[in-house]
């Protein structure tokens, strides 16, 4: 499997947010803490409170911060969220694709069995458990 940035990104920041529940955040603050794009990241934090991931307040004195407890928060859940667009393989496309195999395939079954593997692994992990520690506390 592999993530998308925006989902490793989305992941990121649901991290440190998980660390610092009381806090609210901005955006420009952790663009800087994670030493990513501002721009970028905006779009991460609209797609995390489409989610409903998080709860983004607008305008002076705004920002954002976890929507509900870390704890009640799956990894899976984040993924399943964020990874909307990209297909494991063609065949998983939402068209189908256009693979000559599809009719007599026997690697699609295997493929989806193990892409719910995966998300069940991330299932059994809450965001609490993968809190990221603010600069200055010990992990």
């Amino acid at each position: 499997m592999h993530l998308t940035a925006f989902t490793d990104f989305g992941l990121r920041v649901l991290m440190r947010l998980a660390a610092d529940p009381a806090r609210t955040f901005t955006t420009d603050g952790i663009a800087r803490d994670l030493g990513v794009s501002r721009h970028h990241l905006a779009k991460v934090v609209r797609g995390l409170a489409a989610a409903g991931f998080v709860a983004a307040r607008r305008g002076t004195g705004g920002g954002f911060r976890l929507a509900r407890p870390a704890g009640a928060i799956t990894l899976g859940a984040v993924v399943r969220a964020l990874e909307t667009d990209r297909a494991l393989v063609e065949c998983f496309r939402p068209d189908g694709g256009a693979c000559a195999l599809t009719p007599g395939c026997r690697l699609r079954a295997r493929l989806a069995g193990a892409r719910e593997a995966f998300l069940r692994e991330l299932d059994g992990t809450t965001l609490a458990q993968c809190a990221h520690p603010p600069a200055g506390r010990a992990a």
